[in-house]
């Protein structure tokens, strides 16, 4: 698709390009010279002329470009698409154990506003930009030849393009089957674990594929132990503690749909006897447990994102500092604690100063064990802040004595 469009920066601009993100914003623009359509391919030029690249346009984002070359003359065809998404297969290979994994995970892959998930063999399609949505069918016919070329046959792919970022886009939320029909509960194994994946109504794509090694880090400290996992949604952790051969796991999550799917998945996994799943608001059931003298082993924090703006941080701190109290005293002296936040607004220096005032706050020492970050899947592109996101350590909890 030729465009002639030529868009030029104000001069000092084109910062997040000029460090390696894919970000035009609005207020970065001086000039945009050409006729053209939102979600059309233009250039991009610097204030003296200098050729930046080419990306997708849309007046109804303050993200008005996102590029998709740095080679301003570049076509963005089926050629192109297919080497993008072969490199990031390719990369996944290398990477992670592929028989479920996040296939494309957005400026990371250099395929900005798309996200696409292997669930055995299923793909799950989230398309987040008007630029890309116009390539979605292609890039998803592309992704099954580079696929069957390994052997991998795909049985079906469902569009999960109903997050509201697309509202952002000035487009509609969008979610179905692309192609033919197929049963939307999934079979999956991970690190040994058997789940269904509930790819239609779960959260997100079904599945939060980031926490895979994660999950596995905590399985050590689980063997023999009494484990508490907290937002537990689909019973991850708690299943992942099971298997290892934990003496008793409660998760708890608020929805009462992914506490029946959690304990479903514990059935699953010949486990029902040791890990049980209860429906509770975490902030409400920790002080209870807390009154009644109960301690763990291993306490496991997964809680959403408590924060989605910049602007919401200081009660996400409030948030995070609360629930890591609330955690801290339920583990017993020498037991452990997992926690992490999937906000990329609270950063990793935010997120530590939080937990280090939580353990001062309830007298605790706190011994790091590890850090951790998402899966290798969702490679963190230096320069797209956005795609670090996750943040997830271990500690040894110690009194203060």
């Amino acid at each position: 698709m030729e465009n002639h469009t030529v868009v030029t920066l104000k001069k000092g601009e084109g910062r997040t390009i000029k460090a390696g993100g894919l970000w035009i914003f609005d207020n970065e623009i001086a000039t945009i010279k050409g006729r053209f359509t939102n979600g059309d391919i233009v250039s991009v030029h610097d204030f003296d002329g200098y050729p930046m690249g080419c990306g997708y346009i849309n007046q109804n984002s303050k993200i008005r470009i996102r590029l998709m070359s740095r080679d301003v003359n570049q076509k963005i065809d089926k050629e192109f698409l297919k080497m993008r998404l072969q490199n990031a297969w390719d990369y996944r290979k290398k990477t992670v154990d592929t028989s479920s994994c996040r296939l494309v995970f957005g400026d990371a892959d250099f395929l900005p506003g798309l996200v696409i998930d292997k669930f055995a063999d299923v793909l799950v399609v989230q398309s987040l930009a008007l630029g890309i949505d116009r390539f979605k069918e292609q890039i998803v016919e592309l992704l099954k030849e580079i696929l069957a070329e390994d052997g991998i046959m795909i049985r079906g792919v469902y569009e999960r393009s109903d997050a509201k970022e697309r509202k952002k886009e000035g487009m509609k939320l969008v979610k179905g089957f692309i192609g033919d029909e197929f049963d939307t509960k999934v079979p999956i194994v991970e690190n040994g674990v058997n789940y269904i994946v509930d790819v239609k109504d779960g959260q997100k794509t079904g599945f939060f594929l980031d926490q895979k090694y994660n999950r596995l880090a905590i399985q050590k400290l689980c063997q023999g132990a009494k484990v508490l996992d907290c937002f537990t949604h689909t019973g991850s952790f708690a299943l992942n503690a099971g298997i290892a051969g934990a003496k008793s796991v409660l998760g708890v999550d608020a929805s009462e749909l992914a506490v029946a799917q959690a304990t479903e998945n514990a059935a699953l996994n010949g486990l029902s006897d040791t890990v049980t799943f209860e429906c509770h608001d975490v902030f409400e059931l920790l002080p209870q447990l807390e009154k009644k003298g109960e301690k763990y082993d291993v306490v496991i924090l997964d809680p959403p994102a408590f924060t989605k703006s910049r602007n919401s941080i200081k009660n996400a701190i409030k948030g995070y500092r609360e629930i890591n109290r609330r955690g801290l005293n339920l583990v017993k002296d020498g037991g452990y604690l997992a926690t992490c936040s999937c906000s990329h607004f609270m950063d990793y220096d935010t997120f530590t100063k939080t937990i280090g005032q939580a353990a001062r706050n309830v007298h605790k020492r706190l011994r790091q064990v590890e850090f951790r970050t998402q899966a290798p899947d969702h490679p963190i592109l230096w320069a797209a802040d956005e795609s670090y996101y996750l943040k997830f350590y271990i500690f040894q909890v110690c009194e203060d004595k």
